[in-house]
């Protein structure tokens, strides 16, 4: 399996299972809303640090998209500004984007959906960003609590964003491989009538020996 069949399994498998495996870090610990509904996936991060309210470098990161990157579009703090709506999005996939994460806001959302480019944002908004402000591309950026490094692996998926250092992707994968295996078959187990409460312990530490 090469990096990018890697990376990809990453997303297959899932933010849940991803962040329990690497020891609950990476994190990005915002109240993002999935553009696309039913969409999930895994790429290398291209990050953006823009001004604030400002969407200049969000024009100027396309020049430097390589296929199958996240486009990581990070203000100093989030604001419910549009940084893309649907013409900037248009430019991103046609670079090669896999997807875009974003402490801001969205326009043109229903051309947006119908686009269906994976897409999170904190914000639908129709307010437009100023054009002023020259931020920095490229350099690590701070959202939702992570710091996002340039190339990091960012998974993204109906419950939210995290990251994976690339040094970290083998070790963590083969881990979120084992708790996926397990998860299945313990789905099996209660499926059938087995209860966590018991197979835990947790009915003996509540209600005590029988």
């Amino acid at each position: 399996m090469n990096e990018n069949q890697k990376i990809a399994r990453l997303a297959e498998i899932g933010t849940a299972t991803v962040y329990e495996a690497s020891g609950r870090q990476g994190l990005i610990d915002l109240p993002l809303i999935q553009v696309v509904r039913g969409s999930r996936v895994a790429g290398k991060a291209r990050t953006v640090l823009c001004g604030q309210g400002d969407n200049v470098m969000v024009h100027a990161c396309i020049e430097h998209i390589q296929p199958g990157e996240i486009v990581v579009l990070a203000q100093p703090e989030s604001q419910a500004v549009a940084l893309i709506g649907d013409l900037l999005v248009t430019q991103m996939a046609a670079a090669g984007a896999a997807g875009v994460l974003s402490n801001g806001s969205v326009r043109d959302l229903e051309t947006l959906v119908e686009m269906a480019l994976p897409i999170w944002t904190q914000f639908v908004r129709v307010r437009g960003a100023t054009k002023t402000e020259i931020g920095r591309l490229n350099i690590p950026v701070g959202m939702g609590g992570n710091i996002i490094y340039p190339g990091d692996i960012v998974v993204m998926d109906a419950d939210g964003a995290i990251t994976v250092r690339p040094s970290r992707l083998d070790e963590i994968l083969e881990k979120a491989e084992a708790r996926a295996a397990k998860e299945a078959q313990m789905r099996e187990r209660y499926k059938n009538g087995e209860r966590s409460y018991d197979l835990r312990g947790w009915r003996e530490a509540v209600e005590g020996p029988r």
